[in-house]
């Protein structure tokens, strides 16, 4: 392991000595950049000087009790001392390993968060508001930015559909698990007869990409303007505040009328047509490997239907890793889904770990 972040803590201590350079300290972009990789490092080089103390300790133990002519009394202060660095050292060696997996590189940035209503009618609908209250919580206790770019009311309540922004650190890492379809399993009010009725959602996460990741072209945007409608005050049906784009090469089409200021729903329009350009660019990227490896899994996927929320039970099940939690209000009311996420975290960890190990 030793040997491995090596490489990283020399390039640590040559990012930190280009930082004080007067050239690097000039030029704001550079500054901003080894500034950045610098705090990358920065744990690994920490953890590379900790563990070469650590086996340099052990060595020095082995030394000692390797002597013949060193007391017993020391020995036996040597032999106690090197089991625990011996662990010590096992446990940084499985920091390391973890720290140094492969990064998802859309995991530091904002979402773009698509509700739709499935399967279920009215419920489904009802739902949708459910979950989009869920996420706000979550949102809340990760003090990050959420705010709702486009919304399509049902009639019975909740949304056909809804979009939003979510804005934060490391937001794409966190909200990526939720992607997929979300199964609810409850007495809706409107039954008489007590029945239990099973209705679901669709949640899409889209990493927003900046202009850097996009390119837009001006002349490839219609740009349409129209007065919002539904809830929302005096402004509604009197000023065309509500901006939708359309992007004419791919047909991609979104809308934004939640603010009063028609400049800034062009603002949040443009994050979410740059977010779902950015997507398509991914999928046909990767379409290929996609199908490989669809052939190799067969029709296993799960992913149609990643959670399950039974009301009656009290019980929310995430399917993909059969994590089974007896507080489904509580996670609904409080956005809690920390116990969830964590659990989906460390399961992708393990399994990167896994293909690190057999070479796959």
């Amino acid at each position: 392991m030793l040997q491995k972040l090596a490489p990283i803590a020399d390039r640590f201590e040559e990012v930190s000595a280009q930082l004080s350079h007067p050239d690097v300290l000039k030029d704001s972009k550079k500054l901003q950049a080894l500034s950045k990789e610098q705090a990358k490092l920065e744990p690994l080089h920490r953890l590379f000087e900790e563990l070469k103390k650590a086996h340099d300790d052990l060595a020095g133990n082995q030394s000692i009790l390797n002597d013949p002519d060193e007391d017993s009394e020391m020995k036996e202060m040597a032999k106690a001392e090197s089991y625990e660095l011996s662990s010590q050292i096992e446990e940084m060696e499985r920091d390391a390993q973890l720290m140094l997996l492969p990064k998802d590189p859309d995991d530091e940035k904002n979402v773009i968060l698509e509700i739709r209503a499935g399967t279920g009618g009215d419920e489904a609908g009802i739902f949708s508001g459910d979950l989009l209250k869920m996420y706000q919580k979550f949102a809340e206790m990760n003090r990050w930015k959420f705010d709702i770019l486009e919304s399509n009311g049902a009639a019975q309540g909740g949304f056909k559909e809804v979009t939003a922004s979510i804005e934060g650190a490391n937001v794409f890492s966190r909200m990526k698990f939720e992607a997929g379809t979300h199964r609810v399993q409850r007495v809706p009010a409107t039954e008489t007869q007590g029945r239990i009725h099973t209705s679901a959602c669709t949640v899409a996460v889209l990493p927003e990409a900046s202009e850097v990741d996009v390119e837009i072209k001006t002349s490839d945007l219609k740009v349409d303007t129209y007065r919002s409608s539904g809830a929302g005050g005096q402004h509604v049906n009197k000023t065309e505040s509500a901006i939708r784009l359309t992007h004419m090469p791919s047909g991609i089409v979104v809308a934004c009328q939640e603010e009063r200021s028609q400049i800034k729903n062009r603002a949040k329009a443009m994050k979410y047509l740059l977010a779902k350009l950015y997507e398509k660019e991914e999928k046909a990227i990767n379409s290929e490997m996609a199908a490989l490896r669809k052939n190799m899994v067969g029709s296993g996927d799960r992913s149609e239907r990643i959670r399950t929320y039974n009301y009656p039970q009290g019980r929310i099940t995430d399917h993909r890793i059969g994590l089974t939690l007896y507080r489904l209000e509580d996670v609904m009311n409080t956005g809690d889904l920390n116990e969830i996420v964590n659990s989906l975290a460390a399961d992708q960890q393990a399994a990167l770990l896994k293909s690190e190990e057999t070479g796959a």
